[in-house]
């Protein structure tokens, strides 16, 4: 456990505390009297509102249009299920900045919504709950139809057998059954959604601001240290009581039931009324899922023949591979948004997701090694402690590693492995919350007998854990790979001008007026959800029912 607690502490704590000790302090001396002045700030107030009711709402949509689909894969078995679980689980391991622009070449201006009825939801809180709902959709999908694909059908056939209809039967068997599952997906979803940062950005303009943009804004453009570090804590306080409401309701879901094999409890749809759910379902990933990724493919080649000319303008029309042959070049139609042309951040994404995809590895792989074999009140403050980096304000700590990272012996400011150090930082969670369960699982015999016979530690681990979990590690690495491609949070602050990854540069692109950059924003966005979603697709070739949470 020492390399994880030395990892965490040096990289999340230390930024983070550095952070807000700046802001909160003046003079060497503590100013918590900011704390009240901050809070009673009216345009604060605003931001905490809209952070508090947005996540609310998100929510809940999110639970009203996922949970059919949640018992749609948990009982019904049809074909092409498996390309469709992997199909409503590719939006959750795209990066938030291709989420924002998938949204907005559909509901933006110019969008598919634009050109057909003229109506614009940019700028919106509709488009903002829609872009949660489809990043979100997974969450409950995989939370929730995973256990209640396990939950034997028998009981609530019982209880109608016993008179109660299904409407009665399903309340009092099933719901109580799923309501921890249910409860931890919404708590999940919760926690994406307060703390959104891309999609807000990018769809809510400079009308709407969660605490994570609010930060950002307050760091970034504004160098209000004290109000950042004041926000930071305020959003530190309310994810840690997600995450422990959250490790209750895990706790729960894992102890209180007796599961069955999921083969036994799906079949083929009977009667119209569940060959019209699957039908509503399918429709639900057509135009929730399919629609908007569509848009964003269509409009990288849309209007592209002459994207790559002087003015910097689009082509006249007909679709082409302009946008792409523009990102060859930096400074395309006199830009000077880069100083490398935009393609390059395609091989820099690549190479640091690689690094901190294998930093992910050791370090979660040995906290997972070290939450299996050790039990107590410690341990599992640890595990929670563990998620803490994906609801912490990822820009806090990118802004964290520019402030104290910049003296020997750790001088890291201008090294480029700064950025998969962060970037590991969001991998690690996913690392441990898919090995913990398959380590969980391995017969402690085997682990004894190995012993008994002379085996070391790391000898018994490489010939008893390493077999049985290879599966889980391959997951594991292909979640961490996914999420830290993406990463947007900490990367705009501590990603180089000459080493830009995709996300910021679809960022920059996007921040940028003319035609040109917008395509070659959707041309990026196309690109890193290709390769999320291969990746997304690889995965579900190789997972087992045990790999994991997610």
């Amino acid at each position: 456990m020492a390399v994880p607690v030395a990892f965490f502490a040096l990289f999340f704590a230390y930024p983070v505390t550095a952070i807000v000790g700046r802001g909160l302090k003046a003079g060497g001396d503590w100013q918590f009297g900011r704390i009240g002045e901050v809070l009673a700030r009216p345009d604060i107030l605003d931001v905490l509102w809209f952070t508090t009711w947005q996540a609310l709402a998100s929510t809940a949509l999110t639970l009203l249009i996922a949970l059919p689909g949640a018992y749609v894969f948990a009982r019904f078995d049809f074909p092409g299920k498996q390309l469709l679980r992997a199909v409503v689980t590719v939006p959750f391991v795209l990066p938030t900045v291709v989420v924002g622009t998938a949204f907005l070449a559909l509901l933006g201006r110019g969008g598919l919504l634009d050109e057909l009825w003229g109506v614009r939801l940019d700028t919106t809180v509709w488009a903002i709950l829609l872009a949660h709902v489809f990043f979100n959709y997974a969450v409950v999908v995989r939370t929730v139809g995973g256990l209640w694909s396990q939950l034997d059908p028998r009981q609530e056939e019982a209880a109608r057998v016993l008179g109660a209809g299904r409407f009665a039967a399903f309340r009092r068997v099933t719901l109580p059954a799923l309501a921890p599952a249910v409860a931890a997906a919404a708590l999940m979803v919760f926690l994406f959604t307060f703390t959104s940062f891309g999609v807000v950005q990018i769809l809510g303009g400079p009308v709407y601001a969660t605490l994570e943009v609010e930060v950002y804004r307050q760091t970034a453009q504004l160098l209000d240290l004290p109000t950042a570090a004041v926000l930071t804590l305020v959003q530190f306080v309310a994810v840690g009581a997600i995450l422990a409401v959250h490790a209750v309701t895990v706790r729960r879901r894992e102890r209180a039931l007796k599961l069955v094999d999921p083969a036994q409890t799906s079949r083929r749809p009977r009667g119209a009324g569940q060959w019209a759910l699957l039908g509503g379902v399918l429709l639900t990933a057509l135009l929730l899922i399919l629609l908007p990724l569509g848009v964003l493919v269509e409009r990288s080649f849309d209007g592209a023949d002459g994207a790559d000319g002087a003015d910097g303008a689009a082509g006249s029309g007909g679709y082409g591979f302009g946008y792409y042959r523009a990102l060859q070049s930096a400074g395309s139609g006199g830009s000077s948004t880069f100083l490398v042309p935009p393609l390059e951040a395609v091989g820099n994404s690549l190479r640091y997701a690689l690094v901190a995809t294998l930093i992910a590895l050791v370090v979660g792989g040995l906290a997972a090694a070290a939450l299996t074999r050790r039990a107590g009140p410690l341990v599992r403050g640890f595990d929670a402690l563990l998620m803490l980096p994906l609801g912490v304000s990822a820009v806090t700590v990118g802004f964290g590693f520019l402030i104290t990272l910049d003296e020997p012996p750790l001088d890291l400011r201008t090294s480029w492995v700064l950025v998969p150090l962060a970037q590991a930082l969001v991998g690690v969670p996913f690392v441990v919350r898919t090995m913990l369960p398959v380590l969980r699982a391995v017969d402690d015999r085997l682990r004894e007998a190995a012993a008994v016979l002379g085996a070391s530690p790391l000898r018994a681990w490489r010939e008893v854990d390493l077999p049985l979990v290879r599966r889980a590690v391959l997951v594991a690495a292909g979640f961490a790979f996914a999420v830290s491609l993406g990463e947007f949070g900490a990367t705009v602050f501590i990603a180089r001008p000459d080493n830009p990854t995709l996300p910021v540069a679809v960022a920059r692109l996007l921040g940028r007026s003319g035609e040109l950059n917008y395509g070659q924003a959707m041309a990026l966005s196309t690109i890193l959800m290709l390769v999320c979603a291969v990746s997304l697709l690889l995965l579900e070739r190789i997972r087992t029912d045990r790999s994991g949470e997610f």
